[in-house]
């Protein structure tokens, strides 16, 4: 997951769908959401029944994993991004385009509802994809950095869409890479303060779709990492553009990385498939499961 949110265009939502732990993360932020919650109604009872909730055993090795790819890859990818921009945008496409036929099979007896879904919802974000960043916004307000954060973190946990696509789509990448770089604490604090607000109310809403609304919420992620492949065509230039061009003369190692990318998001699922049927078959042997 880590690996994946450090490419632009890359969701670590993805792999974490692929994984088979998707519902599980979004559970286990929405109950820490929900504790805090109750510190802003002075519910302390309340606060530390949903901490208890929390999946910690999950969420915390989960969290590191993330970190420690995030520290010990930036630099990789940064010099991969420069020295062979399509290869690496192939192999994410494929990486991607796996991930949407794995979770498609994700949905429980799929009907041609389904489909509308992921065909509209593809569609609709490939187009506004192609419409490409807005205008850098001069001298955006506290508002607007506020609600950049909320909007960013929240296309930080759906499959196929990042957090630094919708800043840039807003406008507001420039402004907020120009507040780290300056060390504006202020306004980091703000975008910070908006993450977290716009964390703890999405992830109750995407929480509540998946469990009453799990196939077509399901076909609504599927459509969106389908709709995501536009900024991972790897021409004209490779560097993640929303340009659509021809194929460059590098296609055939191009191919190949796609399809390296593809196989090992099969190979991931493949595991995480194993992971469960062994976890399942130790339960039922157990003498609880007995």
């Amino acid at each position: 997951m880590g690996t994946a949110d450090l490419v632009p265009g890359v969701s670590g939502g993805t792999i974490a769908l692929v994984l088979g732990i998707y519902e599980r993360l979004v559970g286990s932020i929405r109950e820490g959401s929900s504790a805090l919650g109750g510190v802003v109604k002075f519910d302390l009872e309340g606060f530390r029944t949903h901490l208890k909730r929390v999946e910690w055993g999950f969420l915390l090795p989960l969290l590191g994993g993330i970190l420690l790819a995030v520290v010990l890859l930036a630099s990789f990818l940064e010099d991969q991004l420069e020295e062979r921009p399509t290869v690496l945008a192939g192999f994410f496409l494929g990486l991607v385009v796996g991930s949407v036929v794995i979770a498609w099979k994700l949905i429980d007896n799929p009907t041609a509802q389904h489909k509308v879904i992921v065909v509209v919802v593809a569609l609709s974000l490939f187009v506004l994809l192609g419409l490409g960043e807005a205008k850098t916004a001069s001298d955006p307000s506290y508002l607007a950095f506020f609600g950049a954060g909320a909007l960013a973190i929240c296309a930080m946990i759906l499959p196929g869409i990042s957090g630094s696509l919708i800043l840039l789509l807003l406008g507001m990448y420039a402004p907020i890479l120009s507040a780290v770089s300056d060390r504006d604490l202020t306004t980091i604090a703000v975008v910070g303060l908006g993450a977290v607000v716009g964390l703890a109310l999405f992830s109750q809403v995407l929480n509540w779709a998946l469990k009453n609304h799990h196939g077509p919420m399901l076909a609504g992620l599927v459509g969106l990492m389908a709709g995501s492949t536009r900024v991972l065509w790897p021409w004209p230039d490779g560097v993640f553009s929303a340009d659509l061009g021809a194929p460059g003369d590098d296609w055939p190692v191009v191919g190949v990385a796609t399809l390296l990318g593809a196989g090992l998001v099969y190979l991931i699922s493949r595991m995480a498939a194993g992971a469960d049927s062994a976890t399942s078959e130790q339960q039922l042997s157990s003498p609880a499961g007995q």
